[in-house]
């Protein structure tokens, strides 16, 4: 295993079982996203709220996949290409720099990113099931995660403008917080916090919904109907 300091300097053939979770979280990106004409890609740096910084990403599934981590109260870091990872599989050394390392509330969860119609290239196939058998060897969990579901992803992609608590005034969180019931329409719910603009309360209510102080299925559009839960 290879990983890249934050000052850019390459820290080569670590044992993989050795190396401890925080200096892997605390990596820089293994590769520089770059762009160029024809490029085929999305590059870009996203500002998650998780990290407190910006993270960055190759391609649109890998931004809208990054959504998803930031938006997720069970994700408490997020590291892009964290590590180079080598083993010797049907005897040859084989490398692969996996998309994301996560650390959650259950552990550290290795990410790779990969449209669904690419996940039956045999190549890809091959990868992923060694990277898989690496990671798990150690204890931690793998994913493959391809395409969100549509709503899912609009209705966290809406919620993200509103990800960042210093824009809200404390009073109108408290407000919102303490006049929402369980089970209250979401446009009820906007109606019930009295004292402050139409427009703050509005915001208000959609970053507590970003940060989990309210939920809703959000598995379809996001509407008035969308009824308000408190999480257990």
């Amino acid at each position: 295993m290879s990983r890249r300091r934050v000052d850019g300097a390459v820290e080569e053939n670590r044992p993989w079982e050795a190396v401890d979770i925080s200096r892997l979280s605390q990596a820089s990106p293994w590769r520089t996203y770059r762009w160029y004409s024809g490029q085929q890609h999305y590059s870009g740096t996203y500002w998650s709220v998780t990290v407190r910084d910006h993270v960055i990403y190759e391609s649109r599934l890998e931004l809208a996949r990054l959504l998803l981590a930031d938006f997720d109260p069970s994700v408490r870091h997020i590291a892009a290409q964290p590590f180079l990872l080598k083993a010797q599989v049907q005897g040859k050394v084989r490398k692969h720099i996996p998309d994301y390392l996560l650390l959650t509330r259950e552990g550290p969860l290795v990410v790779d990113v990969k449209p669904s119609r690419r996940l039956e290239n045999p190549e890809v196939v091959f990868t992923f099931a060694w990277t898989r058998q690496v990671v798990q060897d150690r204890g931690w969990a793998y994913q493959v995660l391809s395409e969100p579901e549509p709503a899912l992803l609009e209705n966290v992609r809406f919620l993200a403008g509103y990800r960042r608590v210093w824009l809200f005034p404390a009073d109108v969180l408290e407000a919102a917080d303490g006049a929402i019931v369980d089970g209250m329409p979401l446009d009820e719910a906007l109606g019930a916090v009295g004292g402050f603009a139409p427009e703050l309360v509005r915001a208000g209510v959609f970053h507590l919904l970003w940060s989990g102080r309210f939920t809703t299925d959000l598995r379809q559009p996001l509407g008035p109907a969308h009824v308000l839960r408190r999480p257990a």
